[in-house]
């Protein structure tokens, strides 16, 4: 029976975040992208999502290695957690994999090749030759792959939009796309993104406009523009005005510092070094000559400028003489955090300009328009959106229905997913198991682990603590059960509660008879008991731990 391509969808489908596809032929695996996602609420105590890679750990001995698209967080990000059970080497552009070396750093048992690459290069490996693709995103060094395989050549687009002005001067190359097409493409793996947006996105060279014109406009103000650590280009263009007005830049937030020095190592950025000083030396710089670089326009509780609006930062205080300029749009689930900043900030006097306000932000990711446009280059026999929620990779596949697609042509991914690929067809194939990994302190868990359980039932029931003082001749309590209870009930019927939780122990013990019995046997008796009152009382079923002690 002939052998044909697979495609697994280990994440970035279903979601936004932690990318990860893998495509396999016999005996070769390559994977592109290795992304993570941040928690939400549902998971409390934990720091960082990562994919589940069971099926690349179960091959690896086929997996021949990782290439990435750029450098954002949600492609890069569980690069490590990767790489701690896969040693293979990583593929990326200079500046993907200058934050990748930084990323490492943190984890300095990980060691990796990683091989840098430009646009137009092609590489083989295994069964498969892969081209760099140059195309325009929020980061310096993004790329698009054209994996040629033995049952056709698949495209992945990466995350990118057409930008007619970027700031490099160099174009997505369309040119190159449309020649690809021409040829003949297999199947399209395109982001999703922004497939909800008309139109096209703004050029970046337009958010430098009017960060000019604010500039000019709050000239004897001191000026702190919050944007992403990663976009390069716009820190670009803040360097830029910042000599265009005689400015001094000082960068506050490790990730911007980090970020800087390293673009700046590698070329992707310039500046003259004599503009820049350490924000422990603002104080000694006119309000109307600096302008600070800042990180936290999400609104992350740790970030400089949320710990500048609680007035929590020694080194910047806000007052009537600052103009705040927030460089870029909440990311959907964020936008309670960067308003609560925001109206923090207006509270302690300075003026704030953000995305409603002002056009000082623009997405990396391709609108409508620019979809249309790369599907019109490719002319794929197949395609699969990815990078979206479900509602984005079903619009997707709609506007490539409006394009002519059939609609037997369009496949819908799910985390797990597993696509064959042959010269003349897709089909899903079934599942593998796939999902999320979890970071924390302790290192890596998963969503069955009892810790996870514990942190989830603490944060949405409370918990309950007992302590029984028992007699070891006669199995009788030396005195009254000792109860903490915590997120349970308010503190004026906590004490009622707390008298009917002894009493129901009390019964209990009264009507055992618990000499000789097993503690652990006991305990979880006392467990059940209370924890059958409590939700009887409360509908609630805490965290109950029982400690007895025996005289």
């Amino acid at each position: 029976m002939e052998s044909n391509v697979k495609i697994t969808f280990l994440g970035g489908v279903g979601e936004i975040g932690k990318n990860m596809t893998a495509i396999e032929f016999e005996n070769d695996i390559i994977v592109v992208d290795a992304g993570l996602t941040f928690p939400g609420d549902e998971l409390p105590g934990i720091d960082l999502v990562v994919p589940d890679i069971t099926y690349l750990i179960e091959n690896k001995d086929k997996v021949r290695a990782i290439f990435l698209t750029h450098g954002h967080e949600d492609h890069i990000g569980g690069l490590p957690y990767v790489l701690s059970d896969l040693e293979v080497p990583v593929y990326g552009s200079r500046m993907t994999l200058a934050l990748v070396e930084n990323k490492l750093k943190e984890h300095q048992k990980i060691k990796a090749k990683l091989i840098s690459v430009k646009p137009k290069n092609l590489v083989k490996v295994g069964c498969f030759s892969v081209e760099f693709i140059k195309v325009s995103h929020s980061i310096s060094g993004a790329l698009a792959l054209a994996i040629t395989t033995p049952r056709g050549v698949i495209v992945h687009s990466g995350d990118f939009k057409i930008d007619f002005q970027p700031i490099d001067g160099v174009m997505t190359d369309l040119t190159r796309f449309g020649e690809l097409g021409k040829r003949g493409i297999n199947l399209l793996l395109c982001e999703s993104t922004n497939v909800c947006r008309k139109g096209y996105s703004m050029s970046e060279s337009n958010v430098g406009k009017t960060l000019n014109e604010l500039f000019d406009k709050h000239k004897n103000t001191r000026i702190i523009v919050a944007t992403f650590a990663s976009n390069i280009h716009r820190m670009q263009q803040v360097l830029n005005l910042a000599e265009k007005y005689k400015r001094k830049v000082a960068f506050s937030g490790r990730s911007m510092i980090n970020v800087a020095e390293t673009a700046m190592k590698i070329g992707e950025i310039t500046f003259n070094a004599k503009n820049i000083v350490d924000i422990e030396r603002i104080d000694k710089v006119p309000d109307n000559e600096l302008i600070i670089l800042s990180t936290g326009s999400q609104g992350e509780p740790m970030s400089a400028l949320n710990r500048m609006a609680s007035g929590e930062f020694k080194k910047v205080k806000l007052g009537p003489n600052d103009t705040v300029i927030i460089s870029a749009s909440p990311i959907p689930g964020n936008e309670k955090s960067v308003y609560n900043v925001i109206n923090s900030i207006f509270k302690l006097g300075a003026n704030v300009i953000y995305d409603e306000l002002a056009e000082v932000h623009t997405s990396g990711h391709a609108c409508q328009e620019e979809l249309k446009i790369m599907h019109a280059l490719t002319n794929p026999k197949f395609f699969i959106p990815v990078h979206g929620e479900y509602r984005h990779l079903k619009m997707h596949a709609e506007l490539a229905v409006s394009m002519g697609m059939q609609e037997r042509n369009i496949l819908i991914a799910e985390l797990g997913t597993q696509i064959e690929m042959g010269n003349d067809f897709i089909r899903n194939i079934g599942y593998v198991k796939a999902g999320q990994r979890l970071v924390d302190g302790l290192g890596l868990g998963d969503m069955n682990s009892t810790v996870l359980r514990d942190r989830l039932q603490l944060a949405e029931e409370g918990f309950c603590v007992v302590v029984l003082n028992l007699s070891t001749l006669s199995g009788e309590l030396n005195n009254d059960p000792f109860i903490i209870t915590r997120g349970l009930v308010y503190n004026d019927e906590a004490e009622m509660l707390i008298r009917e939780c002894k009493d129901t122990i009390m019964t209990y013990i009264k009507n055992e008879d618990i000499r000789g019995q097993d503690l652990n046997l006991v305990k979880s008796n006392v467990r059940k008991e209370l924890a059958n009152f409590l939700f009887k009382k409360t509908k609630r079923r805490p965290l109950i731990l029982t400690i007895i002690m025996q005289n």
